[in-house]
């Protein structure tokens, strides 16, 4: 069964449309009028071995922050969408991630509980035309819309491209490995019998 969705959002302020596939070949073709937002979205799809297809329009005369955040909402439930009733998924999922002078962590429980932990600091307001307090909103959006346990940390680290950039693909590689299919798993991981 395809593990696919497609999600479209338009509000006063931004109008998204999103495909996403977990068991893609890390293809991407984005498009957010944020250029280095583009990039991690990109460096997300090709270590994760998700296929990304993403166009927004945003109001980013006003700044990036609408455009960011609700791009982080499109994907969280498209993930939320395409991950189905979960069955036979690893569920929990971690990576830590070096990026040059950078170390990343990042944990994923795809148990259906939204919750969110974020540990980062950065030595610039902005990187590439992003706020860089804005990647905290970006992945606040994705974990709560897609109902998944999120916690993320900058171990340690100095350039603010190499933290953000550590962040995303670190993200992507927890997500994969808690989204893939186990053969091990009937039904849910869960004591519960349900996610």
């Amino acid at each position: 069964m395809a593990r696919t969705a497609s999600v479209e959002r338009r509000t006063r302020e931004t109008d998204i449309t999103l495909t996403i596939d977990l068991d893609g070949t890390g293809r991407a073709d984005i498009d957010t009028g944020i250029g280095f937002f583009d990039h991690m979205l990109d460096g997300f799809a090709r270590h994760g071995l998700f296929d990304l297809t993403l166009r927004c329009k945003g109001d980013l005369a006003v700044d990036c922050h609408h455009t960011i955040e609700d791009v982080g909402i499109v994907l969280g439930g498209a993930i939320r969408q395409a991950l189905g009733d979960k069955q036979g998924i690893a569920r929990f999922g971690s990576c830590l991630l070096p990026m040059d002078e950078t170390l990343a962590l990042c944990a994923v429980d795809l148990g259906g509980r939204p919750y969110f932990v974020y540990n980062a600091a950065f030595a610039g307001q902005s990187c590439g035309g992003m706020d860089t307090q804005m990647a905290r909103e970006f992945f606040y959006a994705v974990s709560y819309a897609a109902a998944m346990n999120l916690h993320l940390k900058v171990l340690y680290g100095e350039n603010d491209h190499h933290k953000l950039e550590a962040m995303f693909k670190a993200f992507a590689k927890a997500l994969d490995a808690a989204s893939r299919p186990d053969p091990r798993i009937e039904g849910v991981l869960s004591t519960k019998g349900t996610l």
